[in-house]
């Protein structure tokens, strides 16, 4: 936990929750905290999941038991304010959109508009500063389709950014990215957190890819098996129930890198 923040209010509190999808339990019982301006990943295997998590704190999945507060809110209502900022999976998105850019960034903007509303000076303006973050305004007229995986992931993040939200939820944004590209993009995410007080919420099926950058990880496999800071030793036995027998955990910080083994 950041200094400061024992008397702030969490930007994600889940208490309790379950979600059923028919008679299968896919989340139980999930306790889970994020504070405000930290980076959480949340990691396990594929059908862990993960993403019905994400989905489940937005307000998108519906949940059978529990609570789930957003800034001390129900999910839905912040998420209409539009103070999250939401990027699914890149396999969503198809790389041949026909639209520059400036267009895919100011899709966020048009959905908050009227149907008869055509954006203003306010919206340019978040869209031109959300480029600008992401540094991609000198690509503002180039087609997506015609980019490369992280600069299409720049510019989805910078979408998600004319919102000018407080927290950014993003589902495997590394997925496809070589490894200079998902370097640079994890720099932006530690960037947008640093400068920008940016909670930042992000699903990863690798522990050590992630380990430089997250504030706390969980890992989930149904159940939330561990919750804490990279560097805390996970017990064994939580590794083990997430992942399997045989996991490697490559923890990375500022002086060296060491592999553990679990067995």
């Amino acid at each position: 936990m950041k200094q400061g923040t024992e008397n702030r209010q969490a930007a994600l509190s889940m208490r309790g929750v379950w979600v059923r999808y028919g008679p299968a339990v896919v989340l139980e019982d999930i306790y889970l905290t994020v504070e405000q301006g930290e980076i959480l990943s949340i990691v396990g295997p594929n059908g862990s999941g993960k993403s019905t998590l994400l989905r489940t704190a937005m307000g998108f999945t519906p949940h059978s038991a529990g609570e789930v507060l957003v800034y001390g809110l129900p999910p839905a209502g912040i998420r209409q304010s539009g103070l999250i900022g939401y990027l699914p999976q890149m396999s969503s998105y198809k790389a041949d959109f026909p639209l520059s850019v400036y267009d895919v960034v100011a899709m966020s903007r048009y959905a908050r508009a009227s149907i008869f509303e055509r954006l203003g000076t306010a919206d340019r303006e978040a869209i031109s500063l959300a480029l600008e973050r992401v540094e991609m305004q000198g690509l503002q007229k180039r087609h997506f389709g015609s980019l490369s995986g992280g600069e299409r992931q720049r510019v989805l993040i910078a979408r998600a950014l004319a919102l000018r939200p407080r927290m950014l939820i993003l589902d495997e944004p590394s997925t496809g990215l070589d490894a200079v590209a998902q370097d640079n993009f994890y720099h932006l995410l530690v960037d947008l957190r640093d400068t920008e007080g940016m909670t930042i919420i992000l699903v990863s099926h690798d522990i050590g890819s992630v380990s430089a950058i997250v504030d706390r990880v969980a890992c989930l496999k149904r159940k939330i098996h561990f919750h804490g800071k990279p560097s805390d030793d996970m017990p064994a036995e939580a590794l083990e129930k997430v992942f399997g027998r045989d996991v490697y955990f490559l923890h990375h910080d500022q002086n060296c890198e060491t592999c553990r083994r679990f067995k």
